[in-house]
């Protein structure tokens, strides 16, 4: 390269007509509104290295003023101007005859400085370049480059204490625009670097600077190195944050969480540096926990599980089955947030760092101080605490409970849950049925406390008496009636009624109702009564037997069909069967439900309650009469001919034998 420069006028000499058609002159520095900036084609001299040029030139009359404002080469050009009449003229040789000796030494050392001073700049590039000049506007940055750049001040707003000889990193979009001017972007070069320390802090888990710029939804927007990342609200602190407005316009630490790449998303996380703070405190606290120790915490947060509890540092939770030894409904009924309480280790997780905590275990244990003089058949009072459908818990003093069960609430045997006869607050008295101290369990009854009535059940409730029952439920066989609390009775659905047939006991009553019985079967072993209630009346059948007995003639309504006939309604509310074979008209027509019709009954079962019926025997008797009548007359007629006709053969035949004999005289006289 110090050959190429001290054969500069060899070059000169091939360029000569480029220099002739554009000679150098002032105008080609291009003004700006922060420095003045040359473009030229040469590469520019650093201030420092023009300084010493301008020491040893011994032909200088101008001093080098303002060297660090304007570009060395400027400085340089003009010096040699005002040596030499043109440069056009100039090489080193013509220095030398000039007046100015160099030694090849000097020659050497100083093509070696105008060399260095030169940088090579790519295009799309970060460097590094100085602030020569700024103001409100505008900032101008010398990178080494033939010409200085200039970047907007706003790019650069985030450092107000930016001044003239700080060094700044720059991106280079372009060596000379259209008017040779280089172009360069601070915001570029750093957001350039910015996603590769943003990058590079995500994968080492770094800790960085943010400043938090405004507020959005759902969180914040933070600027880390230029870039906009997202600090969500959940990410702010360990504890929920209302108001995130207070966090504007600061700088805080946070740790980088994730990286979207395709979108150039950025997340960042402050809660992250807490949480690590937390776990080594954690890991400390929970290595020096033992079970059964006796700590003080601060009550931090209550919820419908549980209390959680700060033991400086790290928390614990109270279940709400480990806060009091009676039943309650909520934590606030025992603690209130924020107050200092004593809790007891009941146990903890050092891999999961949890810690169990418990309230009551402060305290004896109520079953301990239960009355000792306490035995199964006595009675006590309590208060119902909790109500489910097998029963209830009565709570008889602070934190001893006993369960009494549906099955020991009535003598009644119809199925029922407790609801139906206790409620949450109720004060009872109840009888002890079982007593376990050591398992710490209880039984309880109140039917005990009144008399069973099925003890003397034959003596009130014996077969044939009448009694009046309340309906309580349905089954498809029957209906579950009772006669008082704790007894119930079953009337089958076919003792409902003599004459009506019922497909449910629905159709008959409903639930709620008061219905006559009759007592038919007491089973005192099982606790079972069968009802009857159409045994109130005399059986029609008996009476049924009589007015519809085979071969009557009734009307009867066609009121039901089906695969094999229809069903008729006969008079006094009974009903009949007639086929289909026996429901032919005469005319021939079909038969029509509510058609009314003559009916003939062909069979009378009064067991089993059926009656059958036949309409084409009505239209069919007159005619079978009529035959019959005939027959009976031709068969009577018959038989008196057969009679005379008998005679008259008995007649013949007695001439017969007269005759013979008659015959046989007559011969014998011939002979």
């Amino acid at each position: 390269m110090s050959e190429e420069l001290i054969n500069a006028p060899e070059m000169e000499a091939k360029n000569e007509e480029q220099v002739a058609e554009q000679p150098v002159q002032e105008e080609n520095v291009v003004e700006t509104p922060v420095a003045e900036t040359v473009v030229t084609e040469e590469p520019a001299i650093e201030a420092p290295v023009a300084e010493e040029v301008a020491t040893e030139l011994p032909a200088v009359e101008e001093p080098l003023v303002g060297a660090a404002e304007k570009p060395a080469k400027k400085f340089v050009k003009k010096q040699i101007e005002n040596a030499y009449d043109s440069l056009d003229n100039f090489n080193w040789d013509n220095l030398e005859k000039k007046g100015s000796k160099y030694s090849p030494t000097e020659k050497e050392r100083y093509a070696e400085l105008y060399t260095k001073s030169f940088k090579s700049i790519d295009e799309n590039a970060v460097i590094t370049g100085t602030v020569v000049s700024l103001n409100t506007r505008e900032i101008v940055v010398n990178i080494g480059f033939k010409s200085d750049g200039v970047i907007t001040a706003s790019e650069l707003r985030y450092k107000p204490e930016l001044k003239i000889g700080d060094e700044i990193e720059v991106y280079v979009e372009n060596q000379e625009d259209a008017t040779g001017q280089l172009q360069l972007s601070h915001k570029k070069a750093r957001l350039l670097q910015s996603w590769n320390r943003v990058n590079q802090a995500f994968e080492n888990n770094e800790i960085i600077t943010g400043y938090v710029k405004c507020r959005t939804k759902g969180g914040l927007i933070v600027d880390v190195f230029g870039i906009e990342a997202f600090l969500p609200g959940s990410q702010i602190d360990v504890k929920p944050i209302r108001d995130y407005d207070v966090y504007v316009n600061k700088t805080m630490e946070f740790k980088v969480v994730k990286i979207n790449h395709e979108y150039k998303n950025v997340v960042v996380s402050h809660k992250a540096l807490i949480e690590d703070e937390l776990e080594a405190q954690k890991a400390e606290i929970i290595a020096r926990l033992e079970k059964g120790q006796i700590l003080e915490g601060t009550v931090k947060n209550i919820t419908s599980y549980g209390v959680f509890i700060d033991l400086g540092g790290v928390d614990g939770l109270i279940h709400i089955t480990d806060l009091s030894w009676g039943r309650i409904n909520h934590p606030e009924e025992i603690v209130q947030l924020d107050e200092k309480i004593n809790v007891v280790i009941l146990d903890f997780d050092e891999g999961k760092k949890r810690i169990a905590l418990g309230l009551k275990q402060l305290t004896p244990h109520p079953w301990d101080a239960l009355d000792a003089n306490l035995q199964v058949g006595d009675k006590i009072k309590g208060k119902v605490v909790v109500i489910a459908d097998y029963g209830a818990f009565v709570e008889v003093s602070p934190g001893v409970e006993g369960l009494v069960h549906v099955s020991e609430m009535s003598w009644s045997q119809h199925l029922r849950t407790a609801h139906d006869f206790l409620k949450v607050g109720d004060e009872v008295e109840t009888v002890i049925l079982t007593l376990d101290r050591d398992e710490r369990k209880m039984s309880l009854g109140i039917k005990q406390l009144i008399p069973d009535p099925w003890a003397d059940i034959t003596t009130k409730y014996p077969a044939g008496s009448k009694h009046t029952a309340t309906v309580r439920n349905f089954t498809n066989f029957g209906i579950f009636v009772e006669l008082e609390e704790g007894v119930d009775g079953l009337i089958h659905i076919s003792d409902l009624s003599w004459s009506k047939k019922i497909k449910h006991p629905a159709e008959f009553t409903k639930i709620g109702d008061k219905i006559d019985v009759v007592v038919l079967e007491v089973d005192t072993e099982n606790h079972r009564l069968s009802l009857g209630h159409k045994q109130l009346e005399e059986n029609p059948w008996d009476v049924f037997e009589t007015v519809f007995a085979v071969g009557t003639t009734h009307q009867g309504t066609i009121v039901s069909q089906n695969d094999k006939g229809y069903t008729v309604a006969l008079p006094y509310g009974i009903e009949g069967f007639c086929f289909n074979r026996a429901l032919q008209k005469e005319d021939k027509s079909n038969p029509k439900i509510d058609e009314t019709l003559p009916f003939k009954v062909i069979e009378f079962q009064k067991d089993a309650k059926k009656i059958n019926l036949s309409h084409s025997k009505t239209w069919q008797e007159s005619k079978e009469d009529e035959d019959k009548r005939v027959a009976t007359e031709d068969k009577k007629r018959k038989k008196e001919i057969d009679k005379i006709n008998e005679n008259t053969e008995k007649t013949t035949l007695g001439d017969l034998d007269i005759f013979k004999t008659l015959k046989k005289d007559l011969e014998e006289n011939k002979e």
